[in-house]
């Protein structure tokens, strides 16, 4: 008698749980689509943009974030070096190169959630267009370590892994004509443990 009612209640139950479970994971598993990428540094133009897709949406309605207007910025984020290796505050990478024009472009070191990291007291985890050392033809090298470096350095967290984000800001790079010819600073391992 309540053999049939319970088969029905039993099958709404795993078909409502598992798409909301298979939801939540989409949103966690991605950004959106529409996706560009520059060597390891991945960026998506249209998330800050009523063009967005639904998941871009949502995830900018669940991190509560500012958002940038079509050409005001474009954040790159890199969570691999350029052999394909995850980054680890175990090892120690060099950011070198040039930048893509823009007015101002921030580093820093985030966490897998794509929040900053603080590091410890008297250690950079962040700089800055205006603070980076420059070579004479304007291209510029940033050591990520745990170690103190001499020149421009970022100071990793104690163990796991890491992001790096990479956000240039009132740069053409933001608009669509600005992408095809844009080029990011290679991101290299050059050790791990103590170098």
């Amino acid at each position: 008698m309540f053999r049939v009612p319970l088969l029905v209640a039993l099958s709404l139950m795993l078909a409502f749980g598992g798409g909301i479970l298979f939801t939540i994971f989409a949103l966690d598993a991605t950004s959106g689509f529409g996706a560009i990428k520059l060597g390891v540094w991945q960026a998506f133009p249209d998330m800050h943009t009523s063009d967005a897709d639904p998941y871009a949406k949502s995830h900018r309605a669940r991190a509560g974030r500012l958002l940038y207007g079509t050409a005001e910025g474009l954040s790159f984020v890199a969570s691999d070096d350029d052999s394909g290796g995850r980054l680890t505050a175990a090892c120690s990478y060099r950011i070198s190169g040039q930048t893509p024009p823009a007015r101002l472009w921030t580093l820093f070191i985030a966490g897998n959630d794509g929040e900053p990291l603080d590091a410890p007291p008297g250690r950079p985890s962040a700089i800055n267009s205006w603070l980076v050392l420059r070579n004479p033809d304007s291209s510029f090298s940033i050591t990520v370590s745990s170690d103190a470096q001499a020149g421009n350095w970022l100071a990793l967290p104690s163990g796991g892994n890491f992001r790096l984000t990479w956000t240039l800001l009132d740069t053409p790079a933001a608009g669509n004509s600005g992408l095809i010819d844009l080029s990011m600073p290679k991101l290299e391992k050059i050790g791990c443990g103590h170098v």
